[in-house]
C-alpha cells in the first residue's frame, strides 16, 4: 500500500509582526500561507520584484479599460498563468472574473486544491479595485 506524503507549508507574514513571546517574526502555516501567497501573486504588477521583472500579471492596468466581457477573459488568462507557472503548491480548479462594471471593479474568484495536503478545496474570492495615486 503506498504512503501519501504530506508537507507542511511556512511563509513570514508580510506584516512583519514579531512573536510576543519570542520576539520572532509571525509565521503563517499551511492553507493561509497559500492563499495569501496566491493573492500576492495576482496583485503583484509586472516589474514590480527586483531581479524577477517576470512575476505578476498586468490586471491593475485592465482595471482602466472598458468594462465588458473581454477584459474579464484576459484577466482569469493571466491570474491562471501566473499561478501556473510560479505556485506549484496548487492544482487549479477554476478562475472566475466578473465584471462589474456600474462600480468599475472586478470580482475575482479562484478555486484550487493543495498538492501534497488533505485539505478540502479552497477558494478565495476577492475585489480588484482601479486606484490611482
Amino acid at each position: 500500500m503506498a504512503t501519501r506524503i504530506s508537507r507542511a507549508f511556512k511563509d513570514i507574514s508580510l506584516s512583519f509582526a514579531k512573536h510576543p513571546v519570542t520576539n520572532d517574526i509571525l509565521v503563517i502555516k499551511n492553507e493561509d500561507a497559500i492563499k495569501k501567497s496566491v493573492t500576492n501573486l495576482v496583485r503583484t504588477i509586472l516589474g514590480e520584484r527586483f531581479f524577477r521583472p517576470l512575476i505578476g500579471t498586468s490586471v491593475n492596468a485592465n482595471l482602466f479599460e472598458m468594462a465588458g466581457d473581454e477584459v474579464s477573459i484576459v484577466m482569469k488568462e493571466e491570474i491562471m498563468s501566473v499561478l501556473k507557472n510560479y505556485e506549484p503548491r496548487i492544482r487549479l480548479k477554476n478562475i472566475t472574473a466578473t465584471s462589474l462594471a456600474d462600480d468599475n471593479q472586478i470580482n475575482v474568484e479562484i478555486e484550487y486544491d493543495i498538492v501534497g495536503q488533505g485539505f478540502p478545496t479552497q477558494n478565495i474570492e476577492f475585489l480588484l479595485l482601479p486606484t490611482r495615486i
